[in-house]
C-alpha cells in the first residue's frame, strides 16, 4: 500500500473521530430531577404533532363582574384564597340602597296593618296566612345570608375552626327549603282563592317593592358564583366599578383539575382523537414531562395566537383548539405556557 493512500486513510479517520467528538459535545444533557421523571423518554419517541398551549382550570376561568355601579367599600379576599359559592368577595358602598330598603319595609308595615284591620274568612284567610309565611320566609333567608356573610368574614379575618360558618350555611339551606315550600303552597292557594281585596293588593305591591329594594341592596355585594380559588384581584378600595368595566374585578378558577388549552395546526387535526395520550412540557421545568389526554377537540378553525417555546413568528397558521386534561396532581401554574406533544 502506497504512503499516499495510508496518509489519506489516516486523515479520514481523524475527520470521523473529530465529528464524533463534536456530536458528543453538542448533544444536550438531560438533568434528572429528584422524583426521577424526565423528558428523556420523549426524545426517543416519534411525534405526530406539537402544539403550543396555556395551562388553565379545566372548568375555565370565571370573570367575576359586578351587576351594579358603585364605589368599592371593601375587598374581602386576595389571590390564592379558596372561596365557596355565594361567599361575599367585594362590598360596594350601599348606604342609598339600604335606605331604600328601610323605606320599603316601612311601607309594608303600614299596608299590613291596614289589611289586618279587615278580617277575612275561609280561603281568603288561608291565602293571607300563606302570603305572610312567604314574606316571613324571605326575611329569614335574608337574615340567614347575612349570618353566613358575617361568619365567612370572621373566619377569613381571624382564622380558626369553621364550625360557625358550617352551622350558618346549614341554617341558610334550611331557610331556603322552607321558603320554597311556602311559595309552592301559596301558588296552589292562589288558584283556588277569590281575588284579593284592595287592601290586600296594596300590601302585595308594597311587598314586591320591598323585594326589589332587597335585591338592589344584595347586588352591592359581589359574591362567588361557584367554589374555587381567587386567581387575580383587579380592584382596590375606593375604585369605581360597573358591569361594563373592561377588566373584571376578580378572576376565579377551580384548581382541583388543570388542563392545557392547545392550538393545533389544522393540518394535524384528523390524526388526533379524544382520549389520546399526550405529553406536556414547559420552559420553566424543561426536565419534567407531564402526562395527559385529549379531552375535546373544538369544531372551529381560527387564527393561531400562541407560539411554541423558543420560536418566533409561528402564529400565522390556522389552528383548532384542543383541550388536554392533565393526569393526576400537577405542579403547573394557571397561565403557564406549555407545549403539547401528540405521539403515535
Amino acid at each position: 500500500m502506497s504512503k499516499r493512500r495510508i496518509a489519506s486513510i489516516a486523515i479520514l479517520g481523524l475527520v470521523i473521530a473529530a465529528g464524533i467528538v463534536l456530536l458528543l459535545v453538542l448533544t444536550p444533557r438531560i438533568e434528572l430531577p429528584a422524583d426521577g421523571k424526565t423528558a428523556a423518554s420523549s426524545e426517543t419517541r416519534r411525534w405526530q404533532a406539537v402544539a403550543p398551549g396555556r395551562v388553565e382550570p379545566c372548568a375555565g376561568q370565571i370573570k367575576v363582574a359586578t351587576t351594579a355601579i358603585g364605589l368599592v367599600d371593601k375587598v374581602l379576599v386576595k389571590a390564592n384564597d379558596t372561596v365557596f359559592a355565594g361567599e361575599p368577595l367585594i362590598h360596594l358602598a350601599s348606604e342609598e340602597a339600604a335606605a331604600r330598603l328601610s323605606a320599603a319595609e316601612a311601607q309594608v308595615a303600614v299596608h299590613k296593618r291596614a289589611r289586618d284591620d279587615k278580617t277575612a274568612t275561609g280561603k281568603a284567610n288561608t291565602r293571607r296566612k300563606a302570603e305572610d309565611a312567604v314574606a316571613d320566609g324571605e326575611r329569614s333567608v335574608d337574615e340567614a345570608r347575612s349570618a353566613v356573610d358575617r361568619a365567612a368574614a370572621d373566619l377569613r379575618a381571624n382564622g380558626g375552626a369553621d364550625a360557625a360558618l358550617t352551622a350558618a350555611r346549614a341554617a341558610m339551606a334550611r331557610a331556603e327549603a322552607e321558603l320554597t315550600k311556602h311559595r309552592e303552597e301559596l301558588r296552589t292557594l292562589e288558584a283556588e282563592s277569590p281575588l284579593p281585596t284592595a287592601l290586600e293588593g296594596q300590601l302585595n305591591v308594597a311587598r314586591a317593592e320591598q323585594a326589589v329594594a332587597r335585591s338592589a341592596l344584595d347586588r352591592m355585594t359581589v359574591r362567588a358564583p361557584s367554589d374555587g380559588t381567587v386567581l387575580q384581584v383587579n380592584v382596590r378600595t375606593g375604585e369605581l366599578v360597573s358591569p361594563s368595566s373592561l377588566q373584571p374585578p376578580l378572576l376565579l378558577g377551580n384548581l382541583a383539575s388543570l388542563c392545557v388549552r392547545a392550538e393545533l395546526d389544522e393540518r394535524n387535526v384528523a390524526a388526533i382523537k379524544v382520549q389520546q395520550k399526550v405529553s406536556v412540557r414547559t420552559t420553566e421545568m424543561p426536565a419534567r414531562e407531564f402526562e395527559g389526554s385529549v379531552a375535546s377537540v373544538a369544531p372551529l378553525v381560527e387564527p393561531g395566537r400562541l407560539e411554541r417555546s423558543g420560536t418566533r413568528g409561528q402564529t400565522d397558521v390556522d389552528v383548532v383548539q384542543v383541550m388536554i386534561e392533565l393526569t393526576g396532581p400537577s405542579q403547573l401554574t394557571v397561565g403557564m405556557k406549555a407545549d403539547v406533544y401528540f405521539g403515535f
